[in-house]
């Protein structure tokens, strides 16, 4: 599965589980760290886990594994780390307070309507 594909995979799994202000920002010409972040914001702590957990479990169903995960424990914020694409569950304050979209605003944002539920 190529890194566009898993991208916009994770974006309509994260949206299925009403995830709330969801970004995809290509980042490949701008780090090596990844092709793709996805971004979503989370109303609490138990939505931040939900939507990481069903992330992992609908992508592990369709053989993509994450290399990494970090943040479970806090549940403020959840990085799930497939290579190419890196996930961001936040809890909408941690997200204002951390703000990755300017952080990475060299980064060409995906128009993801057409993804979305």
């Amino acid at each position: 599965m190529e890194s566009l594909e898993l991208t916009k995979l994770a974006v309509q799994i994260l949206d299925k589980k009403k995830a709330d202000k969801i970004e995809a920002i290509q980042v490949r010409d701008v780090t090596i760290l990844a092709d793709y972040f996805v971004i979503a914001s989370a109303t609490n702590s138990t939505h931040v886990k939900s939507l990481a957990d069903e992330l992992e479990f609908a992508l592990k169903q369709l053989g993509r594994a994450p290399e990494r995960i970090e943040g479970y424990q806090s549940a403020n914020w959840i990085v799930l780390d497939y290579g190419d694409v890196v996930v961001h569950v936040f809890y909408e304050e941690t997200r204002s307070y951390y703000n990755l979209e300017k952080l990475w605003s060299d980064g060409i944002r995906l128009d993801i309507a057409g993804l979305l539920g």
